[in-house]
């Protein structure tokens, strides 16, 4: 356990330290090696030395969180002069035979490398200590030590780097759920005022006004079923993004599949006055599908239609129930769509950025490919330079 009476920077460095799952296998490499009974990596700044992680086969009593004292410490002075010690056997060693450490704790044979961070900073030792004298004072066992120094230091960096992205993700997703709880938000609120936008269109329009008037309430109409599905994709995006999806309620009704088709062509021939729209609907066989997605998902194809298709040239629309398929195909005239652009079509917020679609969100297409794959069904495209084709089909 961490001592939580250290400062959280120190925590937080003893926690990194225990998330190396090399190290424990490390000092046991160490004790083998050596022939050592205790090593460790200890964190030493310039107030304390504190125990990451030990292996103790000695009873020297130190665990992960443990302190000595700083200044009865050899590591004390590595980290002064940063340069490693080693000693075989103390009482044939001239500068420590007298130490007083070594008399304190009760070590013959004692060796401590400094841990660098990749900034070049201090952040502590590998060490190892025993009772009994130990030839260690060797080449083998200097680039060992200093080979597992380098690879706890790496470590160290990889796990904060880790650490800062999970911080960061967190802090990302949070911005992003309130960002889609404040659309989704937004987008329910204006429901409302954009309902009684269209609701006095329609009574001005059953007035007896002036040909200008009238003209003016049937724009604000069309407008307000413009805003109506931009509302509605937002809608249906921060739902999904939320963790709803595309909810479905289906039904088996082709009278009523027929009517809604019909109600989305004539919404989009009052706000269009620069295509001939012809639909063409053929229903051999019974379609069970959720009919307001189904309209939306053809509002949004037949609207990209209106939006990208050449003006004055025909769009045409066949809907088909047959050989147990259900499909919406719409086809337009118009600029052929670039194959780097057709890979994005179905991604949200994604726009063509044509001078014809800058009042679009970039979200009916990717909400429309949702409604398909929720019905089991797909959309697809092809284009040339003499046609466009959206076609969604699903099974019956």
């Amino acid at each position: 356990m961490i001592n939580t009476n250290l400062s959280t920077d120190l925590q937080n460095d003893i926690l990194n330290v225990t998330q190396i799952s090399a190290i424990p296998s490390i000092l046991n490499v160490i004790c083998r090696t050596t022939g050592m009974k205790f090593s460790a990596v200890a964190r030493v700044t310039d107030e304390k030395w504190i125990t990451c992680v030990s292996q103790d086969e000695c009873n020297f009593g130190l665990k992960t969180g443990d302190e000595l004292v700083l200044e009865t410490t050899i590591c004390n002075e590595i980290k002064q002069h940063h340069n490693p010690v080693i000693i075989d056997e103390v009482v044939s060693n001239a500068t420590y035979c007298n130490h007083p450490t070594p008399a304190q704790y009760g070590f013959q044979s004692y060796i401590s490398y400094p841990i660098y961070r990749k900034n070049g900073s201090f952040f502590g030792t590998l060490c190892a200590i025993d009772p009994e004298p130990a030839k260690i004072d060797n080449q083998e066992t200097k680039d060992l030590f200093a080979l597992y120094a380098q690879l706890i230091s790496f470590h160290l960096d990889a796990v904060e780097e880790v650490n800062d992205l999970n911080i960061k993700l967190k802090e990302e997703k949070h911005i992003g759920e309130l960002r889609e709880t404040f659309i989704a938000i937004l987008g329910h609120d204006l429901r409302n005022p954009v309902g009684t936008t269209r609701m006095c269109a329609d009574i001005l329009l059953q007035m007896n006004l002036p040909e200008m008037a009238n003209r003016q309430a049937s724009t604000i109409k069309s407008t307000s079923y413009r805003m109506q599905g931009l509302i509605d994709n937002l809608l249906d995006f921060a739902k999904g993004h939320l963790g709803e999806g595309i909810r479905l309620d289906r039904i088996t009704n082709n009278q009523a599949l027929k009517k809604s088709l019909n109600q989305v062509t004539k919404e989009l021939k009052t706000i269009d006055t620069h295509h001939k729209i012809t639909l063409n609907i053929d229903l051999k066989q019974d379609v069970n599908c959720d009919i307001n997605r189904v309209g939306q998902l053809y509002s949004n194809l037949l609207g990209n239609a209106v939006k990208h298709g050449a003006a004055e040239e025909p769009i045409i629309v066949d809907v088909l129930a047959i050989n147990n398929s259900f499909s919406i195909r719409v086809s337009n005239s118009g600029d052929e769509i670039p194959k780097a652009k057709m890979l994005n079509l179905f991604k949200p917020f994604f726009t063509t950025n044509s001078a014809n679609n800058k009042s679009g969100l970039g979200l009916g297409l990717y909400i429309s490919s949702e409604i398909a794959k929720a019905h089991n069904g797909i959309i697809e495209v092809t284009s040339t330079q003499k046609e466009t084709n959206f076609v969604f089909s699903m099974p019956i």
